[in-house]
């Protein structure tokens, strides 16, 4: 090929885009996007709706200042949710980004495209390396189901936390003959109780707390029998999604269903079993200094993923002879018990990650 032709050839091919990075700040009415080059130097700032055309507007506009394949978001697992599901189907990685610390702000100040353009610069510098959610999934089903199951359990408990303060102070002989019944009777009995006859202050009274007692009994059958339905719903999730977890010991439908919702519909997020164990709060923090060197607790991540660890290992102790052994002969070390737990969490971390990420993921339910 001679000089002219390659000087023709090299004016006729399509020029290469720059790749640039999206950060959004996400709000419940409106997204703010930033745009950022490589470099970190701000190419654009501009909001947009929190809707489905409001989502394709923000990726075309992003996309006319270079090729996107990274961004990083603000609460994927809230009011970036949506938005996250969508740019995750267009083949972009979403990173979860935590808000700017305070020193940031105090220097630069707070408005939300200076959160955006931050939490582009967190991609970039590398301190944004959590992969959201992808949220398309039956383990998103199973999230929605488990807030439904948290939220009864706890109107549950306080209904009947009420029902039983309101015997306290209740008429004798009605007190007297209920105090000896068990919660099942207790509130089958209180679910038929119908309001005294009468017309005095004291049958008013009698009948302001036969009424309540009954509304109360109503309302914990009507809970009890939702939470049996979403227990059921989780199970059948679990046994159709991630039935390898149910094998080992003291390993519920329960906490199964919590360690997948941690783990999420895209476990090849988590690159290793490490990590996986610091989302869930259970990975030893070095706390040296000087001549001491010593590690605490992790006192961050997933809670609830945590207490579901601490859930299988007490069952563990209870039930597993190799678990008990274990105890045993750490505690022959001279190690504490809180010690011994920590260990025991973090072996059990260790096996759920390996049960559930070789899996491919399962057709949505």
């Amino acid at each position: 090929m001679t000089t002219r032709q390659r000087s023709i050839s090299s004016n006729t091919d399509p020029p290469v885009r720059r790749e640039v990075v999206l950060g959004v700040d996400t709000h419940g009415e409106m997204h703010v996007a930033a745009v950022t080059s490589p470099l970190g130097k701000v190419l654009g700032n501009e909001s947009f709706p929190a809707t489905a055309a409001g989502y394709r507007q923000l990726l075309v506009w992003a996309r006319k200042r270079g090729t996107v394949r990274r961004a990083g978001v603000e609460g994927t697992g809230t009011f970036g949710a949506g938005l996250s599901r969508y740019l995750v189907t267009q083949q972009i990685q979403v990173f979860e980004v935590n808000r700017p610390d305070r020193s940031a702000r105090r220097l630069l100040g707070k408005s939300d495209p200076l959160d955006a353009q931050a939490a582009a610069r967190a991609v970039l510098s590398g301190r944004a390396r959590a992969q959201a959610k992808s949220g398309d999934g039956p383990v998103h089903s199973a999230r929605i189901y488990k807030l439904a199951k948290d939220s009864a359990v706890k109107a549950r408990t306080q209904a009947i936390n009420q029902l039983k303060a309101v015997l306290v102070i209740a008429d004798p002989a009605l007190r007297e003959r209920l105090s000896t019944l068990g919660n099942a009777e207790l509130f089958r009995t209180c679910a038929t109780l119908s309001p005294p006859d009468g017309g005095g202050d004291e049958d008013a009274v009698a009948q302001a707390t036969h009424m309540t007692l009954r509304m109360l009994a109503e309302r914990i059958e009507q809970l009890s029998g939702q939470i049996n339905e979403l227990n059921q719903r989780l199970t059948r999730l679990v046994e159709r999604y991630a039935p390898q977890l149910l094998v080992p010991v003291g390993i519920g439908p329960d906490s199964a269903a919590t360690l997948l919702i941690t783990m999420g519909d895209n476990p090849e997020r988590l690159n290793t079993e490490a990590s996986f164990a610091a989302l869930c709060g259970v990975s030893p923090i070095e706390y040296s200094s000087g001549r001491r060197c010593t590690r605490r607790l992790n006192y961050g991540g997933d809670r609830q993923a945590n207490a579901a660890l601490h859930r299988i290992v007490f069952t563990r102790l209870r039930h597993d002879p190799r678990t008990r052994a274990y105890y045993e002969r750490r505690t022959q070390e001279g190690k504490t018990r809180r010690e011994i737990i920590r260990c025991l969490k973090r072996y059990a971390a260790r096996e759920v990650f390996n049960l559930v990420r070789p899996v491919s993921r399962a057709p949505a339910l």
